[in-house]
């Protein structure tokens, strides 16, 4: 990872691959992988984030860890992946999440919630929506499909890791790794290559684009009724 980088994304379930088996495999907030993450970023002053299996009381959950130097931030997977069972292992969060980078204001997103625009309809409150999955080849086009509709749609940077192979289950992940423009350009396409990519965002540039083009004043006002 550059010297440089502010922030290092790992994909969905990064430590145990995506598994319904949440009593054997998901472990407290203070387990050893959110113990490693929170380690990592004070020692490389970067923020590490992805998400992990978590037991959290007596409930699972698939939750994204942002670990920044100076503190911990979290969001539960909203939308469970029901074809796998997801929503019968793990519990659904019940709030978003954005959270600050310098001048950067990100909102993460897991895998499945990326299908679902209304949770993650930008409310002038972020500038990047960040999805970290374990998408299958058999739905990549979907998946590329989506990322770039994110980013119009809410005129933000749209971040997307996913894993590479064939995971413990048999199931084929393409990969596709990219991140769009807030105009639906492709800025990364990573393809099905493993590695670590880097991109730099202009946040001049997305301020003017949405001055240029304030389609956000004409969006619908609306309030999800079970945001807590």
């Amino acid at each position: 990872v550059p010297e440089d980088s502010q922030l290092v994304v790992l994909p969905e379930m990064f430590a145990t691959g995506f598994t319904m088996s949440a009593a054997e495999m998901a472990e407290p907030m203070s387990g050893p992988t959110v113990a490693w993450l929170e380690t990592e970023a004070r020692a490389k002053g970067k923020v590490i984030c992805g998400s992990v299996a978590v037991a959290d009381g007596e409930r699972f959950y698939n939750r994204f860890v942002w670990a920044a130097p100076d503190g911990t931030a979290s969001y539960d997977k909203r939308h469970r992946f029901r074809l796998v069972g997801e929503h019968e292992n793990y519990a659904a969060g019940k709030r978003r999440l954005v959270v600050s980078l310098g001048d950067w204001r990100i909102c993460p997103m897991i895998c499945y919630d990326l299908r679902f625009p209304v949770w993650f309809r930008n409310r002038g409150d972020y500038d990047v929506l960040l999805c970290v999955a374990n998408w299958p080849a058999a739905r990549r086009g979907a998946w590329t499909s989506l990322l770039r509709a994110r980013a119009i749609e809410n005129q933000s940077y749209m971040v997307g890791v996913n894993i590479v192979g064939v995971d413990g289950n048999g199931v084929a992940h393409s990969g596709d790794s990219a991140v769009f423009s807030p105009q639906g350009e492709p800025l990364i396409e990573a393809g099905d290559v493993t590695g670590v990519f880097t991109v730099t965002l202009d946040g001049e540039q997305l301020t003017e684009y949405r001055d240029a083009f304030p389609a956000w004043q004409d969006a619908d006002a609306f309030r999800l009724l079970d945001e807590q």
